[in-house]
C-alpha cells in the first residue's frame, strides 16, 4: 500500500470516527436511522469501499433542517429578552444623543466630544 493509500485510510478513518463521536453526543443518537447510518459508513469502510457523497449531503441537510428548526423555537422562546434587550440600548443611545444636543459646545463631556 503505498503512502498516499495509508493517509487515505487513516483520513477516512477519523472522518468516521469524528462523524461517530458527532453522532454519540448528539440527542438524535437514540432512534435507529442514525444507528443504521453509522453502521452502515463503518461496514462499508471497514470492506473498503467507496461511500457515496450524497450520503454525507443528506445527512448534512437534515442536520441543517433540525439545526434550523431547533434556532426558531429558540427564537420563539427568547424574542421578548432580544427584543427588551434591542429597544434599551436604543433608548439609552437616544438619550446620549439628547443629552450631546443640550449640552453647550464649550462645555462638552467626554462622551459627547
Amino acid at each position: 500500500m503505498t503512502t498516499k493509500g495509508i493517509m487515505k485510510t487513516i483520513l477516512i478513518i477519523i472522518c468516521v470516527w469524528a462523524w461517530g463521536l458527532f453522532f454519540w453526543f448528539s440527542s438524535a443518537m437514540a432512534n435507529d436511522y442514525n444507528k443504521a447510518m453509522t453502521g452502515h459508513v463503518i461496514t462499508q469502510t471497514i470492506q473498503g469501499n467507496s461511500i457515496d457523497s450524497s450520503v454525507f449531503e443528506a445527512e448534512i441537510q437534515k442536520i441543517t433542517h433540525k439545526f434550523s428548526l431547533d434556532m426558531i423555537s429558540a427564537f420563539e422562546k427568547h424574542l421578548p429578552s432580544i427584543l427588551d434587550s434591542i429597544s434599551a440600548q436604543l433608548r439609552a443611545e437616544a438619550d446620549k444623543t439628547y443629552k450631546c444636543a443640550l449640552q453647550s459646545d464649550e462645555y462638552k463631556n467626554k462622551d459627547c466630544k
